[in-house]
C-alpha cells in the first residue's frame, strides 16, 4: 500500500470500527436494560427496538450510496453520522420503550455503510483493496470482541442511557476522522460508467453473499435476545457476562489467524468459509439442546465455536463481495450488500423477540438452526472469488484498451 491507501485504510476502518463500537455496545445488555423501561416487558417489543435499527439502515442503505455518487463521499458520510449521533442521543433521553424504538430508528437513518466502503474503494488500487477491506473486516470483529467485554461493565455504572450517549459521542468522533484523517476524495469516481443495480441484482455469486450476510446478521442479533437471559438463568451474574465473552472472542480470534489465513493461501477459501456456516449452524443446534438447562460450561463453549466461525465470516465476506463484484458496479454491489446487512439486523431483532415471546428460547434457536442450513445450501455453489475477479479485471482491460 502506498501511504495515502494506508492512511485511507485505517482512518476509515476507525470510521467502522467507532460507529459498530458504539452499536455493538448496547448489543449484549440491551434486552436486560430494556426490561426497566414502561413497556420493557414485552419481549416482541424489546426485539423490535433492537432490530429496528436494520430496517431504517436497510431503507436508506442504497440512496446515501447513490447521494455519496452525486454530492461527493465525505459530504454524504458526515450528514449520515450526524443524524446517526442524533438518533443515540435521542435513545440517551427516552424513558420508555417507544423512545428508545424512535432512537434507534433515527440511528438507522444514518446509513452511511455503503458510502464509506465506496470511498475506500476509490481511495485504494485493485490489488489491495482485499486487504483494505480486510481491515475493516477485523476492525468490526474487534469491535465486536470489546463490546462484549466492556458493555456489561460500563452499563453497570452508566446504564443503557450512558451508552447511547457514548455511542453519539464517537459517531462525532468519527466525523472529526472523515475531516482530518481521511485523505481528500478523489474526483475521477463520478466520471466512471454505472453498473445497473440488476446487473448486480442478477449476479449469482453477489446473490449467495446477500442472502448469506442477511441471515449471519438476523442470526447474530437474534441470538442476543435470548444468551443474555441464559446466562443469568445458569447462575452468572450480569455484570459477570465478560467472564464468558472475553475467552471465547479472543480464542476465536486465535483459532482464524492460525485457519484462515493459511487455508486461503493455499487455495481452500471455499472450504474455510462453508465451514463457518457450518459451524455456526451447528452452534444453534447446540443452543437448542442446552436452552432448557443451561450450564455455563456449555455456553461458554458454544459461544467460542460461534465466534470462530462467526470472526471468519465477518472478515472474508465484505472482502468477497468487493472481489467478485463487476469493477463497473461495484458501488451498486456494495451498497446491496449492506442493505441485506441492515435488513438481517431488522429481522433479527424484531422476528428473534417474537419468537422468544412466543416459543421461548428452544423455537429461536430452531429457527437460527433452519437458517443456517439455508444459508449452507445456498452457499455451496460458491466459486473461489480469486478466479472470478481474475475474469472482470480481463474484460475492464480489454474495455480500456478498445
Amino acid at each position: 500500500m502506498t501511504a495515502d491507501e494506508r492512511r485511507a485504510s485505517g482512518s476509515l476502518a476507525a470510521v467502522f470500527a467507532a460507529r459498530m463500537l458504539g452499536l455493538f455496545l448496547v448489543l449484549p445488555v440491551f434486552a436486560l436494560e430494556a426490561a426497566r423501561y414502561p413497556g420493557g416487558d414485552d419481549p416482541s417489543r424489546v426485539g423490535l427496538a433492537m432490530g429496528i435499527y436494520g430496517l431504517t439502515q436497510g431503507i436508506l442503505q442504497i440512496p446515501f450510496g447513490m447521494a455519496s455518487d452525486r454530492f461527493g463521499r465525505k459530504r454524504t458520510i458526515v450528514a449520515g453520522l450526524l443524524v446517526f449521533a442524533a438518533g443515540s442521543f435521542l435513545a440517551a433521553i427516552a424513558d420508555s420503550l417507544g423512545g428508545l424504538i424512535a432512537g434507534r430508528s433515527l440511528q438507522g437513518a444514518g446509513a452511511v455503510s455503503a458510502a464509506v466502503t465506496a470511498l475506500l474503494a476509490d481511495q485504494t488500487r485493485d490489488e489491495v483493496r482485499t486487504k483494505a477491506m480486510a481491515m475493516v473486516g477485523a476492525s468490526i470483529g474487534l469491535m465486536f470482541a470489546l463490546s462484549l467485554v466492556a458493555a456489561p461493565l460500563m452499563a453497570q455504572h452508566i446504564g443503557l442511557d450512558g451508552l447511547f450517549a457514548v455511542t453519539g459521542a464517537l459517531a462525532l468522533g468519527c466525523i472529526a476522522i472523515v475531516l482530518w484523517w481521511t485523505p481528500p476524495e478523489p474526483l475521477q469516481h463520478r466520471n466512471v460508467p454505472r453498473g445497473r443495480l440488476s446487473e448486480v441484482l442478477n449476479h449469482p455469486g453477489l446473490l449467495r453473499l446477500d442472502i448469506g450476510v442477511f441471515i449471519l446478521h438476523a442470526v447474530q442479533l437474534a441470538m442476543w435476545v435470548a444468551i443474555p437471559a441464559l446466562l443469568v438463568q445458569a447462575g452468572l451474574a450480569k455484570q459477570d457476562h465478560w467472564h464468558v465473552y472475553l475467552p471465547a472472542v479472543l480464542g476465536s480470534f486465535l483459532v482464524m489467524g492460525f485457519t484462515l489465513f493459511p487455508l486461503e493461501r493455499r487455495g481452500y477459501l471455499r472450504a474455510v468459509f462453508l465451514g463457518s456456516v457450518a459451524l455456526i449452524g451447528l452452534v444453534q443446534a447446540g443452543l437448542l439442546l442446552v436452552a432448557r438447562n443451561p450450564g455455563i460450561p456449555a455456553l461458554a463453549l458454544l459461544l467460542f465455536v460461534f465466534f470462530c466461525g462467526f470472526n471468519v465470516l465477518e472478515a472474508t465476506q465484505p472482502s468477497m463481495a468487493s472481489r467478485i463484484a463487476p469493477p463497473h458496479a461495484r458501488g451498486a454491489a456494495l451498497g446491496v450488500y449492506n442493505t441485506l446487512q441492515s435488513m438481517g439486523f431488522f429481522a433479527g431483532g424484531a422476528v428473534g423477540g417474537w419468537l422468544a415471546k412466543n416459543v421461548g428460547a428452544t423455537g429461536l434457536f430452531a429457527a437460527c438452526a433452519g437458517l443456517m442450513l439455508l444459508w449452507f445450501v445456498v452457499a455451496w455453489p460458491m466459486r473461489a472469488p480469486r478466479a472470478v475477479r481474475r475474469a472482470d479485471e480481463v474484460l475492464a482491460n480489454e474495455a480500456q484498451a478498445t
